[in-house]
């Protein structure tokens, strides 16, 4: 019972979705509605600016870290973390709030695996910058990371995240769909200045 509760706590944690409301209290505007109409930080900095869109970074990294940081004290089980890292990113991802809607769970992902291995997200977040630094493409980054954390894994002593990281990939890479279709139809926006 105690566990059961904790993941419905990881998920309503991550399910409270900090990119809309900063945007319609800081910035009088929806991000749903502009942009990628996503309410993640991406779409909070272009809309919003660099300031509000790190402020959301933060938070949605938040969500994420904090349930299983906290749950750890819960319990060291790897399933047990494992299930609690995935309530927090499917919250975000479809949260209770947005009517099952949500952002893609890029931060929010991070945050559970800095909390769980926070040696090899490093890794990973250094191949995530090359390859924006190569393409341009934040949606590019953030699917080229979640595809390699679970292949660092695999050489690691944190081999039994590896089942949670193939499936919070596959949860992004789906949320990240318009992306790859954008990308495909070369009509994805670019960081880089034209």
């Amino acid at each position: 019972m105690v566990y059961l509760t904790w993941w419905l706590l990881a998920y309503l944690c991550g399910a409270f979705p900090f990119g809309l409301l900063i945007g319609q209290v800081f910035c009088k505007v929806d991000p749903r509605q502009h942009g990628s109409k996503n309410i993640g930080a991406t779409n909070v900095c272009r809309v919003c600016g660099l300031k509000y869109g790190l402020l959301v970074l933060g938070l949605d990294l938040l969500k994420g870290f904090l349930p299983v940081f906290v749950g750890s004290f819960i319990s060291n089980s790897p399933w047990f973390l494992s299930l609690t890292a995935l309530a927090a990113v499917s919250g975000h991802m479809f949260s209770v709030f947005l009517y099952g809607k949500g952002g893609k769970g890029v931060a929010t992902t991070v945050g559970v695996c800095l909390a769980l291995f926070p040696k090899i997200l490093l890794i990973g977040l250094i191949f995530f910058v090359f390859a924006v630094w190569i393409t341009g493409y934040i949606s590019v980054g953030s699917i080229f990371l979640v595809t390699v954390l679970p292949m660092l894994l695999l050489f690691s002593e944190k081999i039994s995240y590896m089942p949670l990281t193939l499936v919070l990939g596959g949860l992004v890479i789906l949320k990240h769909k318009a992306n790859i279709e954008r990308l495909i139809a070369g009509t994805e926006k670019s960081w880089r200045k034209k």
